[in-house]
Order: C-alpha cells, then sequence, then structure tokens
C-alpha cells in the first residue's frame, strides 16, 4: 500500500533571518533546523553554506551524501558562473568602454544587492514518519532524491544546480540545493544575469511545489 508523504520545498530567503522565522524553523514538524537557510548574498555568505551543508565544521561526513557538484561548493557556483555568463560578459565588454567593463561577474555581483546564489531545501516526510527508520531505510532516499534533482532541473531549466547534499543526520533525510537563477535577454548590462526575484515568484514557487 502507498503511503503520502509530507513534501517541503522551502526557498532560502533574507527573511529567514528573523527571529520568527528562526523559532519556526527550530520548531517545524520534522524536528529539524533544515528551514532556517538564508539568503546568499555573498562569498561570505556561501562560505558559511559550504560549511554548514558539507559539515566541514566536525569533519564527520559519514552521514551526508553529495548527489550532484562537489566537495567545495564555493567553487561548484563559480564553475556555474563562468558556465552560464562569461559568453555573455565577454559579449558585454566587447562593446562597453573600459572604465563600466565587467572583470569579474562573480565578483561584481558578490558586492551588489542581489544574491550570488540561491539555497532550496526540498524534505519528504516528517518526524513522525522518520522516527522509527533505521539508517538502511533512510538511506534509500538517496534513490528519491537524485529523481527530485532531475525532476528540478526539466521544470525550472533556468535554474541552474550547482551542489544537492543530502543530509541524514537529523531526524529527517533532507536535501539542501544550491544553484543559480539565470535570466536572459537583459536590456541594460550584460545580455545574461543573475535574477533571483525575476525568477523565484510566490506563483512560480507554489507551482513548483505542486508539480
Amino acid at each position: 500500500m502507498e503511503q503520502e508523504l509530507a513534501y517541503s520545498f522551502h526557498l532560502g530567503s533574507d527573511k529567514n533571518k528573523s527571529k520568527v522565522a528562526k523559532k519556526t524553523a527550530k520548531g517545524n514538524v520534522s524536528g529539524t533546523t533544515s528551514l532556517s537557510n538564508n539568503a546568499i548574498q555573498n562569498a561570505n555568505d556561501l562560505s558559511r553554506v559550504n560549511k554548514h551543508n558539507l559539515r566541514d565544521y566536525d569533519n564527520q561526513r559519514d552521514l551526508i551524501t553529495t548527489i550532484y557538484g562537489t566537495n567545495d561548493i564555493v567553487e561548484d557556483v563559480k564553475q556555474v558562473y563562468l558556465d552560464e555568463f562569461e559568453q555573455a560578459r565577454i559579449e558585454y565588454n566587447n562593446k562597453t568602454r573600459a572604465d563600466r567593463q565587467v572583470k569579474d561577474y562573480f565578483q561584481k555581483v558578490c558586492n551588489s544587492q542581489n544574491d550570488i546564489a540561491c539555497e532550496i531545501i526540498i524534505e519528504l516526510g516528517d518526524m513522525d514518519f522518520w522516527q522509527n527508520k533505521d539508517d538502511e531505510y533512510k538511506f534509500k532516499m538517496t534513490d528519491v532524491y537524485n529523481e527530485q534533482i532531475q525532476d528540478l532541473t526539466k521544470i525550472l531549466p533556468t535554474f541552474k544546480i550547482a551542489n544537492a547534499t543530502i543530509h541524514y543526520d537529523e531526524t529527517s533525510p533532507h536535501m539542501h540545493v544550491i544553484g543559480v537563477p539565470v535570466i536572459d535577454n537583459c536590456k541594460r548590462g550584460m545580455k545574461k544575469q543573475v535574477g533571483k526575484s525575476q525568477l523565484f515568484t510566490k506563483t512560480l514557487l507554489s507551482e513548483i511545489q505542486d508539480k
């Protein structure tokens, strides 16, 4: 008999830094702190995400599984920037005077008000579902989350995934997805740019979760 699972698709936001958001995260149904992910606005934020998601602070990686990307999220994101924006940067510089050219687009975004990347938490099942499951059962979620990545790339092809890591060391297995929202055909500046607010509207986020 099939059993329906609770499903959570949560996008990191600067609003998550509020006291109310942190309190909500600590009391969410899964019993994890996975909903406390904040916006990634600069390289320092990205480094903190790297330490948290890859458990660099305690060197205990036995209960985490990276299914997309490497063991360095910062470099994964920088690689996405090269793959997605380098051609647009060169084209922009070719028609722009020297003092307005973009030398390093990743650094330019870090110094702006825009987020350099986004973090999505995907979580299936609540605390009641997972509390009696052993590690062998939980690790089967690796295949499920691999399918989630494949589906996400189809549903949202302009969100370029840099890294996806599953945490099995909390009550409920959940996945941290780090990626870069890309918008094209921009009228000002480079033709291709980062665009979190343009891509992740409230309507679209609801549609993504439903799908």
